[in-house]
Formats: C-alpha cells, structure tokens, sequence
C-alpha cells in the first residue's frame, strides 16, 4: 500500500511525496511534529502539516538566509536566530570562525529534540560553544535586547497561528532596536505565488519597509515550497544587499556551498515584474 504526504498550499493545490514510513510523530504543546522518510527527498519534517525542509533541498533555503547577509556584512560576530530549531541556519553560520556568539530562540524544545534525533545533518552544530539556545518565546526575549547584535535571522514559520506575531510592526521594531548601528535582520518572506501568501508578503515586506531605511526582497527556488519559489526579505540599517556586497572578501573565504554563490547573490535581487508590481503596492 502506497502511504503518501500530502501539504495544502491553496484549497485546489496540494504537493504529495511518498512516503516510506513515518518516523517520529508527537503533539507538543504548541503544535505537531512529524518527521518521515522519503525515497525522492530523504527525511522530512512537518511541523502542523506543513513541510519544513527536507534532508534533499534544505541547503537552498539554509545557505540562501545566511550566506547573502554575511557576505555584506563582513564583520558580523553577534547573531540572533529565531527559529531554526532543526539547527539548520546554525549549522550554516558556525562556519565562519568570525562569529563569536550566537543565540537560538525557539519556542518548542520538542522540535529540538526531534531533529537531533531523526536529522543529526543538520542539528550536528547546535552544541557548538557558540551557541545557546533560548526555549521561549521570541516576541518576549527580543524586547530586552538593545543594540546587541549585527545580524538577526528570523526563520518562522508561515505568518499564521503562534507565528503571526513574528510578521508584526512591533515585531520588526524590536528588531530594529536589538541590532547595532550597521545591523542586518533577514527573514523568510514566503511565496509571492498564491493569492493568500502574496497577501501576506505584501503585509510583512510593507511593515519591514517602513520600519528600515534599507529593505529589500530577494529569491531562491525551494521545490519543495509552496510553488517551488520562495522569498528572502533583507532590511538594514546602513548596508545595500548589492552595493556593500564584498564578493572578493566571501570568495576568498573558499567556503563550499551548493546553491549559493556571488554571482546568484546580485541576480536573486532582481525581480520578476509581477513581483516588482506586488512589492511598489505596498512601498508607495
């Protein structure tokens, strides 16, 4: 008997993998963790029935949300991570020997734990000296935080349930205030595909926007992400996400990477036209 996953993106379209067999499920108290095993894309995990990642195409999505700000920013030491408990981002950003300190807030210990368990590739930096890791709850740790760190990566879920106070002004004006002088926040934008993610874009990217003197929107392709096509916002104190980009400085880094480079780092911030439409809507 075939046992497949399926994942709504709108009610007429669904993404289906099959499935080998499932893993780990369990309820926590804030929501469902699933983890399954795949032929196409490895392991999966699913957090309330929407696809995280998979062990096949996180590297677009991890290298993508860390590597583009880190290669602006060439003296970036102190990071907040929000999110990311499957300690995918950490494992990207402890491989610059640069970085002196990062702090991982995440709400769930059990998604924590889950990835340890099920997928050590990409939770195997999380005991790093670097890193501690915060269980609680963002929104309340970010407002005690004033001028601390030069890069903030929000990696939340989609804009709905115990995340939506992750894609508020409040929210991004705490960001602000927690980031240094020359400080970067970069955020999982979602998809600008289907009506109800476009709208939801357009509602962030507009409060981002007029919160940072410098805001921009980039993209990558994620095939396992609703339309396979999937946005990065970049908002900043004083760095422009192409004119400050020190490609010779990263390259000279020699760091390995399978989707991320400097070349697609200043095509990703060119847009298509109905996106360059979507986003002047909410800029003017």
């Amino acid at each position: 008997m075939d046992l497949w996953f399926s994942e709504k993106h709108t009610p007429d379209v669904k993404l289906s993998i099959r499935i080998e067999k499932q893993l780990f499920s369990q309820k926590s108290d804030y929501q469902r963790i699933d983890v399954f095993e795949s032929r196409e894309f490895g392991r999966i995990l699913s957090l309330d029935g929407n696809i995280m990642l998979t062990e096949r195409d996180e590297f677009i999505y991890n290298e993508m949300i860390v590597h583009v700000p880190m290669a602006v920013h060439q003296n970036i030491q102190h990071v907040l991570v929000i999110g990311a408990g499957d300690g995918g981002v950490v494992k990207e950003l402890t491989r610059y020997q640069q970085i002196k300190h990062i702090d991982l807030v995440e709400m769930d210990p059990m998604v924590v734990e889950a990835c340890r368990q099920y997928l050590p590739g990409n939770a195997c930096q999380l005991d790093d000296i670097r890193v501690q890791i915060h269980f609680e709850n963002a929104l309340k740790f970010i407002r005690y935080c004033e001028e601390t760190y030069d890069l903030i990566i929000v990696d939340s879920n989609d804009p709905y349930g115990p995340s939506e106070g992750l894609f508020t002004k409040e929210f991004y004006g705490n960001c602000y205030k927690a980031l240094k002088e020359d400080g970067i926040m970069v955020n999982q934008q979602g998809s600008p595909f289907y009506k109800q993610d476009a709208e939801a874009m357009q509602r962030s990217h507009k409060r981002i926007v007029n919160t940072f003197p410098i805001s921009r929107v980039y993209q990558a392709h994620i095939p396992t992400y609703a339309a396979g096509y999937w946005l990065f916002g970049f908002a900043s104190k004083k760095y422009h996400p192409i004119d400050d980009l020190d490609a010779n400085a990263w390259n000279d880094r020699h760091l390995r990477t399978k989707y991320y480079t400097t070349r697609l780092h200043k095509g990703a911030f060119y847009l298509p036209a109905f996106l360059e439409e979507m986003l002047c809507e909410v800029e003017n």
